[in-house]
């Protein structure tokens, strides 16, 4: 017997925030019957196309304050591992950590609106991958 990873949850002090950044991170969405709004004690997204794993964000009373046991590592479907490192800082996303190599390897460590690392590597394109 296996299981499918039903939701990725965050912990955070504002769902509604947290599900709109990460809504322009990954261009999930919520349900349009039932939008996400900023009085909501939880808030969740999923890609519009493939559905499967959501990701679930939930208020809880206390901030972070550790690094993260568990991260997110995001290649670009399109583009360069560069472009969407601006991209993200652009929306609010805030450097942590720059692991990039000269030869062009190495990924760059982020922090979402609330603190929660995330790595953002090179994707299959840049890598001369199919």
């Amino acid at each position: 017997m296996t299981v499918e990873i039903a939701q990725i949850t965050f912990d955070c002090t504002d769902p509604y925030a947290m599900s709109q950044f990460w809504a322009e991170v990954t261009g999930w969405e919520g349900d349009a019957d039932e939008p996400n709004i900023p009085e909501d004690e939880f808030t969740w997204l999923q890609d519009p196309v493939a559905k499967g794993t959501a990701l679930y964000f939930q208020r809880v009373p206390e901030g972070k304050v550790v690094k993260n046991r568990l991260h997110l590592d995001l290649a670009p479907k399109t583009g360069t591992r560069d472009e969407e490192y601006a991209r993200l800082l652009s929306i609010g996303a805030t450097l942590v950590d720059d692991q990039r190599k000269p030869d062009g390897t190495g990924w760059v460590v982020l922090a979402d609106i609330e603190g929660n690392e995330f790595c953002v590597e090179r994707g299959h394109a840049e890598r001369g991958e199919d």
